[in-house]
């Protein structure tokens, strides 16, 4: 008998082997480089208005483009599609920079925007899709990839924003916007070619025949399910915790006559994010997703509570750095969770559609909190984001929903489905 597969850190590597993981950090840090180098680079020159307008203008196109990738990924294969997002977001993006040093008037730079967020090669959502091929029904071993791949996320959202301050006050305030172009340039396209990029759905194999064509076509296969709907309404309700936290952290640091320290307040959850990651990589335990899913998003809820007694800078820290040990565990466990409800011919379209209800939760809370904050006081965007994170746990125990073809009774989503319908 052949030994048993490694698991954890082990049997990550062994899965995808170590350019996999080099290559879908890299090719994903432009995701965290962006944002904060578009508010950089445009607030330098024309204010916080304007970049205000044109950050949120790209968040709207990678909402709007990221399941529209996802889906031409899983028909036509991660590499082809990979390939050519990545060159059309590296030359946009060069675009956008070019446009804001011209000077050019803002609709022009909220089009370039627009362009630049729909051409995001939506790497994390695809990595994560590809760990779920590779692993071949190996639910431990899926576990502890998603686990290792949403830590590597976390780690992204560490690193990009502190890379973008240094950049812009070291180098220049494009210099970000500029290094993401290359980054996505090289790695997104090193991570398109891996030998592990999936082939899609209607590419024929080197060396196979094209199938004989059936005498009757079959419809495509339905994406959309009570389960993942559950997903991302949950995934909406995380967004909405995220940018409501972060828009009290800066509101209050803006009162307390420093803010460049909210960048550093908000570091403080990504690296217990990533600490509470790498610990469930390492010992994931056996519980299944559904039931870590109600418990993270609960402690999630639970530790956001302290947020409203917070009235300086250092306790910010510590209570965004309390939150952080939930959320990658509950990341872990939604992503995993989408890998059940989801066909496995849509996979990627699956993962990008949750990735896209976080960027959807961020925006509209962003839109909810920032007035609130502006004429409350810090406390009212935190008490967007408490009631965010006991929404999302509210649904989480009381939906009661249906895996696609599992067995009627109410369930949460995570039992074994039964074989794909079609529609």
């Amino acid at each position: 008998m052949s030994a048993p597969a490694p698991g954890g850190f082990r049997g990550v590597l062994a899965l995808g082997g170590t350019a996999l993981l080099v290559h879908a950090f890299l090719a994903r840090l432009p995701a965290a480089l962006c944002p904060i180098g578009t508010l950089l680079l445009i607030n330098e020159r024309d204010g916080i208005g304007d970049a205000g307008a044109v950050a949120a203008a790209l968040w709207l196109g990678q909402a709007v483009g990221g399941p529209v990738i996802g889906r031409l990924a899983d028909r036509r294969g991660h590499r082809p599609v990979l390939l050519a997002a990545c060159a059309a977001n590296a030359a946009v993006l060069a675009a956008l920079v070019a446009a804001v040093l011209a000077g050019l008037p803002l609709p022009a730079r909220l089009t370039l925007a627009v362009a630049a967020g729909l051409t995001v090669p939506q790497v994390g959502p695809l990595a994560r899709a590809r760990w779920a091929r590779l692993a071949a029904g190996d639910k431990a071993l899926l576990d502890a990839a998603l686990s290792f791949d949403t830590t590597l996320d976390e780690a992204s959202f560490m690193i990009g924003p502190a890379l973008a301050g240094i950049l812009a006050v070291t180098v220049h305030p494009a210099s970000a916007l500029l290094l993401a172009a290359a980054l996505i340039l090289l790695f997104g396209s090193l991570f398109a070619l891996h030998p592990t990029a999936p082939p899609g759905a209607t590419t024929t194999p080197p060396g196979a025949t094209d199938p004989a064509p059936s005498s009757g076509a079959q419809a495509p296969v339905r994406l959309w399910s009570p389960a993942l709907a559950l997903l991302f309404a949950m995934a909406v309700l995380q967004g909405a915790a995220w940018s409501s936290a972060n828009t009290g952290v800066n509101a209050l640091a803006e009162t307390r006559g420093a803010p460049g320290a909210a960048g550093l307040v908000w570091a403080a959850m990504a690296v217990t994010s990533s600490a509470a990651g790498f610990v469930t990589v390492a010992r994931p335990g056996s519980a299944d997703p559904a039931v870590r899913l109600r418990l993270t998003i609960t402690a999630q809820a639970l530790l956001t509570l302290p947020l409203l007694a917070v009235s300086g800078l250092v306790g910010a820290a510590f209570a965004v750095a309390g939150i952080g040990l939930a959320v990658a565990p509950h990341l872990i466990a939604l992503f995993a969770l989408v890998e059940r409800a989801a066909p496995a011919e849509r996979l990627g379209e699956a993962m990008t559609v949750l990735g896209s209800g976080l960027i959807v939760g961020q925006g509209l809370a962003a839109a909810a909190s920032g007035p609130l904050a502006q004429a409350y006081g810090h406390r009212a965007a935190f008490a967007v984001a408490c009631a965010a994170a006991a929404a999302s746990a509210l649904l989480a125990w009381a939906a009661a929903v249906r895996v696609r073809g599992q067995d009627p009774r109410p369930a949460m989503p995570g039992a074994a489905p039964r074989p794909k319908e079609r529609t």
